[in-house]
C-alpha cells in the first residue's frame, strides 16, 4: 500500500468523523475464564485472532489482521487472571468461576489526527471481575485488590479501573 492508497481508505472515514465525532468512539473489549486448578486464563474470543497486527476497521483496517489495542487489553485480561488465581490460591479463597472482561473506551479521531484535541489511546480501561465463590465479600474485594496491586500489565497501564461483582 502506498500514501495515496492510504489516504483513499481514510479520508471517507476522516471525513465522518470530523462531521459526526460520535461515530468515532469505539469501545474494545477482552474477556478470559481463570482456570484455578492450572494459574492460566483462556481468552473467549468471538473469532480467532490473527497472527497479523494491522489497522483497526474504524482507522481502515479490514478486519482480517488484528488490532494491537485490543492485544494490550487480553494482556491486562491474561495478566490480571493470572494473578488472581495465584493469591486466591495463596489466600484459600475457593472460586469456583471467574471471568474477567476489560473494556477499553477509545476515540479514533486521536489515533487518526483528525482532532489534535482528542487524546491518543484509551480513554478510559475498566477492568471487571465476575466472581462466582461462597467466602466473604470482604475476603473477594480484597483477593482482587491484591491482583490489581500485583498485576504487572496493570500497573504498566495508567488509567486502569477495576470492579467486580459476585456471579451465582
Amino acid at each position: 500500500m502506498d500514501a495515496q492508497q492510504l489516504r483513499a481508505i481514510q479520508t471517507p472515514i476522516k471525513e465522518r468523523f470530523r462531521a459526526e465525532p460520535e461515530t468515532a468512539v469505539g469501545v474494545l473489549t477482552a474477556v478470559g475464564q481463570v482456570d484455578f486448578d492450572r494459574l492460566t486464563v483462556s481468552m473467549i474470543r468471538e473469532r480467532p485472532f490473527p497472527e497479523k497486527l494491522g489497522l483497526h476497521p474504524m482507522t481502515g483496517g479490514d478486519g482480517a489482521a488484528g488490532c494491537a489495542a485490543e492485544l494490550l487489553l487480553e494482556a491486562l485480561v491474561g495478566c490480571a487472571g493470572v494473578t488472581l488465581a495465584a493469591v486466591c490460591t495463596a489466600m484459600e479463597i475457593p472460586i469456583s468461576d471467574a471471568k474477567l472482561r476489560a473494556e477499553g473506551r477509545l476515540d479514533f479521531r486521536g489515533t487518526l489526527g483528525v482532532n489534535r484535541e482528542v487524546p491518543v489511546g484509551f480513554e478510559s480501561v475498566v477492568l471487571h471481575f465476575d466472581l462466582q465463590s461462597a467466602d466473604s465479600d470482604e475476603k473477594l474485594n480484597k483477593a482482587v485488590q491484591l491482583a490489581e496491586r500485583y498485576c504487572v500489565v496493570a500497573q504498566s497501564v495508567n488509567s486502569v479501573q477495576v470492579s467486580w461483582n459476585r456471579i451465582e
